[in-house]
């Protein structure tokens, strides 16, 4: 055994890509969460020129999607070289096709997936066993780690046994459970794995190479003669699969001292019960057996690690004699099965054994928790004769399968520390707490586990980490349940979230606000002065904003509050930490340079002058009110759902309360009221021009614009600022900018967008007066007519601005460059949308569970949204249209047959009408007036004739819908590029929107065909080499398709212009969409500028392409001639800048290539536009 060990701290994804970099020659990758930082990190050790155990570095490569990456895997294979992929759910089924050649291949090679839910009702990133169940049936290999030191021995184990075994791995751990748990971990060397390589298979392996030096013929195509002996051929690979790997786990056994069993049994010696399962929830299983054995239970439990092939022989004699119940968890549902796949192969192995009953049970679905008390409550519900198909975790008051936990159980031992810092997406607190993990095992003697929970919003989410200090071994793979240390990071919490709920008696809790110390404990609500004050907690206070601001720093307050955490837990003295925390800066901040290292070394040393210890009295004090997250009279769906939800209470929510189907009410944004803005803007009514355009660059839709009634003005608020309207109107009216603050993120694009020198916008914050005063005015302002447009027009850029829009409050990144373009679309035709959105950012915060930022007007009426999946996106917003035409031709046959029938003629003459105006005017308010008239004398002679019923099931139909395709580059550019050109190709009246940020935004900033030439991307860490997907001039070849490349931070008046033309257009358009992105390592605030900047350097040409318009009108162009410096354009933003710090010379060289192939697309596109027209 190897007597000195390196030791890392490490995530699951990295334990397993440090090893499947070593085995491998080709890895062919596809970025979807969680998996994709096992991809990044193989390129990065690709471009680090790493070399793997064959003497060279790995050639990677990113495919167009999932499906391609499998393909390109399968070739690699084929043709000799060591392949590998990393993927989770919808990836992963994608693959599917690939998965059965290979196995009937007998092709080697390993595909690691951080195991994830699928989408079925809804979607979700998180973790489960759905993806990895679904592929089970394909004859790969299955072997499953349950621990981040697992997924480096498994990924070992898989990548050695492959070879031998001449059959393809899937080696799964839990996604985010396992692939973003941190744990110090013990890892191999080149040296030390390459002995794991079995020298002849390689040699076998390399012989089989499809060559023309030696031809053969692969996968030809077999009769029905032939085709089952050759299915059957195989069995023997399969055979030795067990033996094969219990070898392996032997030899690793041998090197390291770690022992693994492919069924491994913990627990009492004459155990009754037995738990079977697999994945991270083994070791939770284990802690709560070796808790329950040492009361004198007699239980136990098989950990799975092969899953397939299921090795039964030694499967079976992993089991003590005396066990009698075998109870199976399953992470994943297969509805209408008699039972989820791995009860059904125990069940199968244990057919012959008599006297053993075997039940099974579902937990732990999209991550829901696995808690020490939930698996006693397994245990309790065997014991007491419990049914199969239970569900443990939730509470199903509806078909009853629920069974009930009982109050927590402490499996830890007392020395485990525990910390919980409630942080705010993109403060840097995930960072600092990774971060924390390795100093915690590098600097202090003691062990760290670092787990981290975010929701579903973009920047700007609730993000709690999850850290655990110890002297022995943290396995424990639950949240924590009981913690010395809790840090809030946003003073917003309060009151909101159960924060203290685990501290510990004599605990820490540290607050990050600007709250006054001798106020802040009145501020608190009741319940949480009465934790503090019955636990004896020490209560610290800090403004952490304030001295990142001075240092520099803007909203990350990581540095300051992690060199608290370490001085306050007493990991070290407080001198020790501030050296500690500036030292990892230092290394932490290396690449981005001197200035960045010193102010975060700045606020380090800030820290502790600016932290105040809050008096906590041993008596009641005066106490905040409970927070009233959704008004008293809300629905019952606010109050049952959105409520506990938005309380981070969704685990209590019964099935009865969920929608069965997925859909989701709208307009349900408006009620989360986040607060999370550090500073708002605040108009400034003297300076205001009236021109609207902050109103359209909101991202957000929180600042809104009225004409205002005299008499309604009788009844405003004190503070209800107002001005003379400038409209040519006869009334009076009054113009008024709202702030919705507590919507507000506080991005200042309205500010830097709005025109005058002296702005009629600037930055305040949120002190509690102006607040209240403040909120009174919005309600105020919601309430006033949104239709009062005398002397307006309401076609224009700023007359449109007046009307409400229909897309708000979405959980998008603060400035977020794609939701303006959302906003407009249901300005101009929100009541008529019916839109099918792509996987990706807008999907998710425009539609994730439970509220939703598209929203209705005072009738109702309001964009319908869904999503599919991210490489379907075109195919199902094409079925959409399909079903709106075929809808519309059976109304009006049905209108047809009902007028010849002979109806009295006022109901004639509207049906008549309706269909009409429907016909030629689809969205305009005559003929939506004339859709409700036909709708009332329908409804008025109901059951009157047969067909009056008929046409009513269809009376939405008489005006049509407007079908919009929307999603992002990764989608039109890449994985659905196929269906993209296919739909535009057919001449079906859709429009496509692609909201165009030049990488895969949604799963980190990787690389798309849409990235330019030179930006760095992740999957293009030396900058982009090749040239940006021209998508526009593609779809101009089909001389049918309106094509409009738009920014409205640049030209408000061509990106409405585009949508009004594109909605107009009876046929196929695609608008592409120029989309700021915190991506591109820019200020936000200045998206506006920057992509102002980039029309006028050429970067971003806007045209517009209307097949509609006469010979010789049909192109046009909406930019001058390039005139702005191009370099310096690149050189403001970080994904260009970054090369220069990493390879100058290499940078000026690439990016002068750019600057070159930006003036040839600009003459190519103008010499285009000459014979488009």
């Amino acid at each position: 055994m190897r007597q000195i060990m390196q030791v890392v701290t490490v995530d699951g994804n990295g334990a397993a890509s440090r090893v499947a970099y070593a085995f491998s020659e080709v890895a062919a990758v596809y970025p979807i969460t969680p998996s994709s930082t096992m991809a990044e990190e193989v390129e990065q050790l690709a471009k680090s020129d790493t070399e793997n155990l064959y003497g060279q570095s790995v050639r990677v490569v990113q495919m167009q999607s999932e499906a391609g990456a499998a393909g390109a895997v399968h070739g690699a294979l084929v043709a000799g070289s060591l392949a590998t992929t990393f993927t989770s759910s919808q990836g992963l089924l994608l693959m599917i096709p690939t998965l059965y050649k290979l196995s009937g291949e007998l092709l080697p090679g390993v595909f690691h997936v951080a195991a994830r839910s699928l989408a079925t009702q809804a979607l979700s990133i998180f973790g489960d066993h759905s993806d990895v169940m679904a592929v089970r049936q394909t004859g790969v290999a299955m072997i499953c780690s349950s621990s981040v030191q697992e997924a480096h021995d498994m990924a070992l184990i898989a990548h050695a046994v492959t070879l031998q075994a001449d059959l393809p791995f899937v080696h799964f751990f839990d996604g985010f459970r396992t692939s973003s748990e941190m744990q110090q971990i013990e890892v191999l060397d080149s040296d030390e794995l390459l002995p794991f390589v079995d020298e002849e298979s390689l040699r076998r392996f390399r012989d089989r190479a499809l060559r023309p030096d030696q031809p053969k013929v692969r996968a030809a195509a077999q009769n029905p003669d032939v085709y089952f002996q050759g299915r059957e051929a195989s069995n023997r690979f399969y055979d030795a699969i067990p033996g094969l790997v219990e070898k392996k786990l032997e030899q690793l056994n041998d090197f390291t001292g770690r022992s693994y069993k492919l069924y491994e049994y913990v627990g009492a010696a004459d155990a009754t019960q037995v738990i079977v399962v697999m994945g991270s929830a083994a070791e939770t299983v284990s802690h709560v057996v070796e808790h329950l054995e040492a009361n004198g239970e007699k239980v136990g439990v098989v950990k799975v690690r092969l899953f397939r092939p299921f090795g039964v022989e030694l499967f079976l004699s992993a089991f003590p004699d005396s066990v009698q119940q075998v109870l199976v968890l399953d992470r994943t549902k297969e509805p209408g099965g008699v039972g989820e796949p791995l009860f059904l192969d125990v069940a199968a192995a244990l057919r012959n054994k008599r006297g053993i009953e075997v039940i099974g049970g579902r937990f732990g679905l999209a991550s829901k928790e696995l808690t020490p008390a939930a698996v006693a409550a397994v245990f309790a519900h065997g014991a007491s004769g419990g049914e199969h198909d239970f569900t443990v975790g939730i509470e199903d008051d509806v078909t009853h399968r629920s069974i009930p936990i009982g109050k927590r159980l402490e499996v830890e031992p007392k020395d485990v520390r525990g910390a919980i810092f409630w942080g705010f997406g993109s403060d840097g607190t995930v960072g600092a707490c990774r971060s924390s993990v390795e100093l915690i095992g590098e600097k202090t003697g003691f062990n760290a586990q670092g787990y981290f929970v975010y929701d579903s919003k973009k920047a700007g989410g609730v993000t709690t980490s999850y850290l655990r200090i110890g002297s022995g071994a943290l396995n424990y793979p639950f949240l924590v349940q009981r913690a010395g240390y809790v840090a809030c990071h946003k003073s917003v919490y309060l009151g909101r979230y159960n924060m203290l709920d685990p501290l510990e008696y004599a605990g820490v809790f540290v607050l990050n606000s600007d709250i006054p110390t001798d106020q802040l404990f009145r501020r608190l609500t009741e319940r949480d002065q009465r934790i503090l004050m019955e636990r004896r907690i020490r209560f610290y206070n800090i403004n952490a904003l304030q001295i990142a601001q001075k240092a520099g720093l803007g909203t990350r307050i990581n540095t300051v509050m992690q060199t608290l955490f370490f001085g306050l837990s007493d990991l070290v003295s407080r001198d020790e930490a501030t050296e500690l925390i500036k030292q990892s800066v230092a290394k932490q901040f290396a690449a981005k340079g001197q200035d960045v290292i010193e102010m975060n070394q700045q606020a380090v040393e800030m820290a502790w002058s600016g932290l105040e210890e809050v008096d906590v009295p041993t008596h009641s004090a005066q106490c905040a009110a409970p927070l009233e997250l959704v008004p008293a009279d809300a629905n019952a769906f606010a109050r049952e759902v959105i409520l506990p939800t938005m309380k981070l209470e969704g685990d209590t929510i019964p099935v009865s309360k969920m929608p069965v189907d997925g859909t989701l009410p709208v307009g349900t944004a408006r009620l989360e009221k986040r607060r999370i803005a550090p500073q708002v803007p605040k108009w400034i009514k003297e300076n205001c021009i009236q021109c609207n355009q902050c109103v359209m660059a909101c991202p957000h839709a929180v600042i809104r614009a009225k004409q205002v009634e005299p008499e309604q003005m009788e009844q405003a608020p004190e503070s209800f600022d107002t001005l003379p309207s400038k409209s040519l109107n006869e009334r009076d009216l009054e113009y008024r900018i709202q702030v919705y603050l507590e919507d507000c993120t506080g991005c200042g694009v309205c500010i830097e967008t709005c025109p005058p020198k002296l702005k009629a916008l600037e930055f305040t914050t949120l002190e509690k007066g102006d607040t209240e005063a403040e909120v009174e005015n919005t309600s105020f302002f919601d309430a006033l007519p949104d239709d009062v447009y005398d002397g307006v027009d309401t076609s224009t850029v700023k007359g449109i601005q007046l009307k409400r829009p229909l897309f708000e409050f979405s959980g998008a990144c603060a400035g977020c460059g794609e939701t303006p373009y959302l906003k407009l679309l249901t300005l101009l035709c929100g009541e008529h949308l019916l839109m099918a959105n792509a996987t990706g950012c807008s999907s998710i915060f425009g539609g994730t569970f439970p509220t939703v930022p598209y929203c209705t007007t005072d009738e109702g009426r309001g964009p319908a949204w869904a999503n599919s999946l991210f490489e379907d996106n075109a195919e199902y917003g094409m079925g959409f249209r399909l079903a709106v035409e075929s809808n519309r031709s059976l109304l009006r046959k049905r209108v047809d047959l009902l007028c010849a029938d002979g109806v009295h003629a006022d109901l004639d003459a509207a049906l008549r009408r309706a269909v009409d105006l429907g016909e030629v005017n689809h969205f305009s308010e005559e003929s939506l007036a004339a859709q409700r008239a036909a709708q009332i004398l329908l409804r008025r002679e109901k059951g009157t004739h047969p067909m009056i019923d008929s046409i009513i099931e269809l009376q939405d139909y008489f005006l049509d819908k407007a079908v919009w395709i929307v999603g992002g580059d990764g989608w039109a550019y890449d994985i659905g590029y196929g269906g993209v050109d296919h739909v535009l190709a057919s001449g079906h009246n859709v429009n496509l929107l692609v909201l165009d940020t030049e990488v895969y935004s949604n799963t980190g900033g990787q690389a798309s065909k849409a990235t330019p030439m030179g930006a760095v991307a992740k999957f293009a860490e030396s900058g982009m080499r090749a040239g940006k997907k021209n998508l526009g001039y593609l779809c101009m070849n089909y001389r049918n398709v309106y094509v409009a490349q738009i920014s409205m931070g640049a030209n408000r008046v061509q990106t409405q212009q585009a949508f009004m033309e594109a909605m107009a257009y009876d046929g196929p358009s695609l608008i592409i969409a120029y989309s700021p992105c915190i991506a591109h390592g820019i200020n936000m605030m200045e998206s506006s500028k920057i992509a102002k900047d980039a029309v006028e350097c050429g970067y971003w040409p806007l045209y517009r392409f209307n097949p509609s318009l006469p010979k010789g009108e049909r192109f046009s162009w909406d930019a001058h001639e390039p005139r702005g410096d191009f370099l310096n354009f690149v050189q403001n933003e970080r994904r260009f800048s970054a090369l220069y710090d990493r390879a100058p010379d290499e940078a000026c060289t690439l990016l002068e290539t750019a600057r070159k192939e930006s003036q040839r697309n600009w003459r190519f596109l103008q010499k285009l536009g000459a014979l488009m027209n």
